[in-house]
């Protein structure tokens, strides 16, 4: 007889697995202490198994990968990102990831940075003006629109300014309303008689016109801009010689600008809240930042130097990982450590609690930038370690997004100090990624 795994069993009427929705931060951390690194959670009619477990990680997203395919979530997602690389499958992503993957490599992230730079300090001259403010501000939204400037100049070089806060709202609710509809697919039905289905496919309609004219643009013009829309455009399928159609060009720069600014904000977010709690921290990354870039604009190749401002990124990431979850569906039977997994299983990955486990990370809850070090790093597994996911489907902008992140962090810390308004409490909210519940309100001094 085949082993089973242990099994969560929920108190209450239905004894289905409500928990791990309502609050599945708390939930996977407490669980893999009481249950192991390898559970199942009774969802109605769905097998769910939540796992922090190396070796079922690695077999799910590397070894046996192409027997999973993106979790039903991710086909909420689809509503607003198409069929782009983050809700593809199969050998069409093959396909788009291929064709994509030039716009990333280093010769273009070098040209971005000079972007990202400007866009940087004009952020940082606003902010001086909210230094010795009375009232205390939430820094949530600021770097929210701060990275979406970033990804939209990046992307869209000629994107227009008075289109920038609609496509801001926009994304906003898309994201909320894809949420509810993930996690509350029982109240669909009822935004189709309260008006918010009518109202998301009025935002999409008018989102998709702005980035179909961005598209033909680019088709159009002798001399493109120098983004990574027009490198999109231009770009052509090794194997088949042709390049993306309009549909597939919208969907993947929809993609790459949801995902883009989002996590990279909310990183920054709890990074900023932590290091305001750790003025010994900010002191070393000021002395690094001094050494490697005195006054001086940062350039492209500085940031290598700078190794403890990405240490302190990482370990931002490590304690509060935007992409907190990651979810895949078996296509036939498996077996993960001598477990039979059926056909249409959900593997949940819970990076949220495998990155503070104590096996891997002593002391875990510890904001500490030093476990990041080159040596430290070397000693822990690659896979305990996933902000940005692992195997074929890893992030294909991971060094865009640490490349924005270390060039914002070093401006702001060489230039304010941060301290947070303790009389407004400080909440996780694990939507489509894990947000401040209602901001993070500090000062700027």
């Amino acid at each position: 007889m085949q082993k089973q795994p242990p099994v969560y069993k929920e108190k209450g009427i239905t004894g289905q697995g409500f928990e791990l929705v309502r609050n599945p931060l708390k939930f996977a951390v407490e669980q893999t202490k009481i249950l192991g690194d390898f559970f199942k959670v009774p969802f109605f009619f769905r097998k769910v198994y939540v796992t922090t477990n190396l070796e079922a990680i690695r077999h799910v997203l590397q070894v046996n990968q192409k027997n999973y395919q993106k979790s039903p979530a991710y086909k909420q997602l689809k509503l607003a990102l198409g069929n782009g690389l983050v809700t593809s499958e199969g050998d069409f992503w093959r396909k788009q990831r291929r064709m994509a993957q030039p716009a990333f490599y280093k010769t273009q992230l070098n040209e971005l940075f000079e972007k990202m730079t400007g866009v940087a300090e004009d952020f940082c001259e606003e902010l001086e003006e909210k230094r010795g403010q009375k009232e205390s501000f939430d820094i949530a939204p600021e770097m929210m629109q701060v990275t979406s400037d970033i990804v939209l100049k990046a992307l869209f070089s000629t994107f227009r300014e008075q289109d920038k806060e609609e496509m801001a709202q926009t994304m906003h609710f898309t994201q909320e309303h894809i949420m509810r509809r993930t996690v509350s697919p029982w109240t669909i039905p009822l935004g189709y008689l309260n008006g918010r289905e009518k109202r998301f496919k009025a935002a999409m309609e008018d989102f998709n016109k702005t980035i179909y004219n961005l598209i033909d643009e680019r088709l159009n013009s002798p001399n493109p801009p120098t983004d990574l829309l027009t490198m999109l455009v231009q770009t052509r399928d090794e194997e088949t010689g042709l390049g993306m159609n309009n549909q597939q060009l919208r969907d993947e720069a929809i993609t790459m600008y949801s995902a883009g600014h989002e996590t990279s904000a909310n990183a920054l977010n709890w990074t900023l809240m932590a290091l305001a709690k750790e003025p010994k921290i900010v002191a070393k990354m000021r002395a690094e930042i001094k050494a490697v870039i005195g006054d001086k604009t940062p350039i492209f190749n500085d940031l290598r130097q700078l190794q403890y401002v990405r240490q302190v990124i990482e370990e931002g990431m490590r304690l509060y990982p935007p992409a907190y979850a990651l979810g895949r569906e078996s296509l036939s039977e498996d077996e993960i450590l001598g477990y039979k997994i059926p056909k249409k299983s959900i593997i949940l990955v819970s990076i949220y609690a495998l990155q503070r486990d104590a096996k891997y990370y002593p002391n875990p809850n510890k904001f500490d930038p030093e476990r990041f070090s080159p040596a430290e790093v070397k000693k822990r597994p690659k896979l305990a370690y996933m902000p940005f996911g692992a195997g074929p489907r890893m992030c294909i902008g991971n060094h865009f997004a640490m490349m924005e992140m270390q060039l914002l962090l070093t401006l702001m810390i060489r230039r304010f100090d941060f301290v947070l308004d303790e009389k407004y409490p400080i909440e996780k909210d694990a939507l489509i990624t894990l947000k401040p519940k209602e901001g993070i309100r500090m000062w700027v001094k």
